[in-house]
């Protein structure tokens, strides 16, 4: 009997050990917070794009504190929180009411965005290494998204459907080789893309490395109408809507496709064909590093990089679900940055696509989205949220110096959005 009742009280000892060692067994969630007192918003995307892929779910709270994350607590997620260094709050269940509650009052700004499965991420991207890096593809290795690279082959072969998000690498799908001829023909990198572009191009039959961009263009188009999200950032933003807009058009001069282009390529442009851009012209010189006069270049724009900021728009949670998702952020006034396309003009923007985000004093738009199909698309200008002026072969950025990068949470708003069940907007 004495063995007996010390084994019990073994027992019994061990239990109340682990209760005082191991608090948070009993509790109910684990809240994510995104203001400021979140030592790495990039990293939470990751961890709740984890919980999602081990067959949890998520509640995004939208405009509360910053966008938080709230999930049901587990052990296991909790130990990949602390190792990740991703800052959390284990609440109550009683807690975690009274914030669903607050959330839902009528007069509340916030919503609840329920997410339920993680989309599975495609970058177009070449395969070949280029000298300049990809803010996307840095960030999702960083946050810790598993992502595919695809290019023109997946694409003309059919496999893009197979995606639920895809992210459209800084490409040139105009069939200029990202206008880089002046500065860097004779450079290895752009001699062996042009060879590599050229083969693709012949493998499927097309005379010209324009005619398959224009065909991966439409099977992009064609992904959005079905139901798919795209992303893309610098001039694989514009040069998207031109390659629509000029189909049928020659509008790539002798040393990007063999013959000269067309003299009245801009009074063919077909703006009705284009996601978000209209009444734009081209700029057809070969020699000049710009596609279009879509793009606010910097003498226009005047700004540099202590003066460029362009502010987020604040949208109705409640209402327009879509655009706040896209813009859940711990700050509203974000650095701006340069790319090859940097900015948009307004008056070149649709009517009917929302701006997210914009330098309001030089009327130019940073931040956009759209819908074409069941499918959604967004462009966001500039190269590196991180790096003001990138520039060709230099250093990729570290995201471990800037782990509450603004900038960045806006990539990785996207990145999530395919994961939120839908709910019917309102407006």
């Amino acid at each position: 009997m004495r063995k007996t009742s010390q084994w019990i009280r073994n027992i019994l000892l061990g239990m109340l050990c682990a209760l005082v060692v191991q608090p948070t067994a009993w509790a109910s969630s684990l809240l994510i917070p995104m203001d400021e007192a979140q030592a790495n918003h990039l990293k939470a995307y990751g961890i709740t794009y984890w919980v999602l892929q081990k067959g949890g779910e998520a509640d995004w709270l939208l405009n509360y504190r910053g966008g938080s994350f709230m999930f049901k607590h587990s052990v296991s997620y909790e130990n990949e929180l602390v190792v990740r260094g991703v800052s959390y709050e284990v609440i109550s269940d009683a807690q975690a009411g009274q914030i669903l509650s607050q959330i839902a009052a009528p007069d509340a700004n916030m919503d609840v965005m329920h997410l339920e499965k993680a989309p599975k991420v495609a970058v177009y991207s070449p395969k070949s290494k280029q000298p300049w890096d990809d803010a996307v593809t840095l960030v999702m290795t960083y946050a810790e998204i598993p992502y595919d690279v695809v290019f023109d082959d997946e694409l003309m072969q059919e496999k893009l459907p197979k995606y639920d998000w895809l992210h459209l690498h800084h490409e040139d799908f105009t069939g200029q080789y990202g206008k880089f001829y002046a500065s860097f023909h004779n450079a290895p990198w752009y001699r062996e893309q042009v060879r590599e572009y050229e083969a693709v191009a012949a493998r499927y039959g097309f005379s010209k490395v324009s005619q398959l961009k224009l065909a991966v263009v439409k099977k992009i188009r064609d992904f959005c109408a079905g139901g798919g999200f795209m992303f893309a950032m610098c001039s694989a933003t514009d040069t998207y809507d031109i390659a629509l807009a000029a189909e049928g058009v020659d509008i790539c001069d002798v040393m990007f496709d063999g013959d000269g282009q067309d003299p009245r390529a801009n009074s063919k442009l077909d703006y009705s064909k284009t996601f978000a851009f209209k009444d734009f012209k081209l700029v057809t010189n070969p020699y000049t590093y710009e596609y279009s006069d879509i793009d606010d270049n910097p003498i226009e724009r005047g700004l540099g990089e202590n003066n460029d900021f362009f502010t987020l728009f604040q949208f109705s949670a409640k209402w327009d679900p879509i655009p706040t998702m896209l813009t859940q952020n711990h700050l509203t006034t974000i650095k701006g940055f340069m790319g090859q396309t940097t900015a948009f003009k307004n008056r070149m923007i649709k009517s009917d696509v929302v701006i997210m985000g914009e330098t309001k004093s030089i009327n130019e738009v940073r931040y956009m989205h759209g819908t074409y199909g069941k499918g959604t698309w967004t462009f966001y200008g500039g190269h590196d949220p991180e790096d003001y002026e990138h520039r060709v072969g230099e250093e990729p950025t570290d995201l471990n110096l800037h782990p509450n990068s603004a900038g960045y949470r806006l990539i990785l708003n996207n990145i999530l959005f395919p994961a939120a069940k839908k709910k019917k907007q309102k407006t």
